[in-house]
């Protein structure tokens, strides 16, 4: 039986990993060789090492699959990658999906192990490579600003709710009032160390600065945008942008019966989140390209909301657009661009020619990929804004 393919799928949980050593035959058939359990730990790591060593073939392909589980994946994948094996992370609803393709109807570390090993062995799968340290960082503090600023409105509401309840308590208001100033000052600290770290690197301050000159973008929602797509490293068109940030558009038709028509919201919501703000921003100081598209959209009826998201997406094939080309906005060459599509497609953007080689200086790895969810609910930044 020769083997053309070698797959070790790791199921990580905080304190322990299920592993399964798997290889694809001549005869496209996926077989178990092995399965065993490891501490999620730099001891595990070497366990897992002299384990692999013992059955893998030196001259034939070898990877390691696991999903994107938290941060609890992702000291193995770096070790991992440290000893320049090949890995590959995949989102957990992918792994879901294909478990049940399988026809597994149980659920456990094991089995999640073994689906993941058919997985590698059986897919072509892109490789994963690790983040800079400058845009991790970043994504690390745009994060911790966006979590503090849900907690600080989630106080503002008691706050309101409390003063104008019916028998309301004054020291409960203190309290609350402090606790905002607190985060108002965590908040405030944040956003300095985000400066800082954007000016630690001149090419990423460069790029950045270019821009925030898109009117209604800040440093904030340039900071998150390009911290959660890692400089759009894996981007070479718009439609993929798009679709990684859950604007592409979802259709439910099937003969004369036509459904709703919505975003997917299967993508990045830390983006969406960001963009929402600044695209009500764009719109009420009236800059001509975001409001024209405004206006065109409500003009045919169309709700005010499908409007403002439109308006988002148009934002986030700007910054992707100025990133690429390293160049700085011109609000009358990129008025003329404006795509005119149909509604539905909520000016859906097409490939980007000759974007992928403008950019000789990236400021992420090529390969690099970043971490996507999914979670819909924008919540509106209201700083950095120009």
């Amino acid at each position: 039986m020769k083997t053309i393919k070698q797959s070790v799928g790791a199921d990580i949980a905080k304190d322990k990993f299920d592993a399964c050593f798997s290889v694809l035959t001549h005869e496209q058939r996926v077989v178990v060789k092995a399965s065993r359990k490891f501490p999620n730990s730099p001891k595990g790591f070497a366990d897992l090492s002299k384990w692999v060593s013992k059955w893998a073939d030196p001259s034939v392909e070898l990877l390691f699959i696991m999903e994107a589980t938290g941060v609890y994946h992702e000291n193995l994948a770096w070790q991992l990658h440290q000893a320049e094996r090949k890995v590959i992370i995949v989102l957990p609803n992918r792994v879901k999906q294909y478990t049940r393709s399988l026809g597994h109807k149980s659920k456990n570390d094991k089995v999640d192990a073994k689906a993941l090993a058919h997985m590698g062995a059986e897919r072509n799968l892109a490789p994963w490579q690790p983040m800079s340290c400058q845009l991790y960082l970043l994504r690390k503090l745009t994060r911790e600003h966006e979590q503090i600023h849900q907690m600080r409105t989630e106080v503002s509401n008691r706050l309101h709710a409390e003063t104008h309840s019916m028998l309301a308590s004054k020291t409960t208001q203190r309290r609350l009032q402090k606790t905002l100033k607190l985060y108002d000052m965590q908040l405030q600290a944040i956003e300095e160390e985000i400066k800082a770290t954007v000016e630690e690197d001149p090419l990423l301050s460069d790029k950045v600065e270019k821009v925030t000159t898109i009117k209604g973008v800040g440093l904030l929602t340039a900071a998150t945008v390009i911290a959660e797509t890692n400089g759009f490293a894996l981007f070479t068109s718009q439609k993929q942008l798009v679709s990684y940030s859950g604007y592409d558009v979802v259709e439910n038709q099937s003969g004369k019966r036509n459904g709703r028509t919505r975003i997917s919201k299967q993508g990045n919501s830390h983006i969406r989140r960001i963009l929402y703000m600044p695209a009500l921003h764009a719109v009420r100081r009236n800059v001509p390209v975001f409001r024209a598209l405004y206006d065109r959209l409500t003009g045919k009826g169309k709700k005010k909301m499908l409007a403002y998201v439109a308006v988002q997406k148009k934002l986030l094939i700007l910054i992707y657009t100025l990133w690429k080309k390293n160049e700085v906005w011109n609000q009358d060459r990129y008025a003329q661009q404006t795509p005119k599509g149909d509604i539905q497609s909520l000016e859906a953007g097409a490939s980007l020619s000759g974007v992928s080689g403008a950019d000789k200086n990236t400021v992420a790895p090529t390969l690099a990929r970043a971490t996507q969810d999914e979670h819909p609910a924008p919540i509106g930044q209201e700083l950095f804004f120009r």
